[in-house]
């Protein structure tokens, strides 16, 4: 089962292999939560970031050469 299609009660269950057992009032809304943050991250993973160097390389005192210090 994807998070994609989590059911309340697989919420809870995985919630309790977690060691955060759930009150039966929060599943629909943890499991919600969780299908949310799923869809976020699956547009995220679509990205390509081809030759991004990561955010250590990035100067900002060096993206405009031109502007005045």
């Amino acid at each position: 089962m994807s998070p994609g299609d989590l059911a309340p009660a697989e919420a809870a269950r995985w919630a309790a292999r977690a060691g955060l057992p759930l009150p039966a009032d929060r599943h629909a809304a943890v499991a919600a939560v969780a299908r949310h943050i799923h869809s976020v991250v699956a547009v995220l993973r679509e990205l390509e970031f081809g030759d991004t160097p990561p955010a250590l390389a990035y100067r900002a005192e060096q993206e405009n050469p031109d502007a005045a210090v």
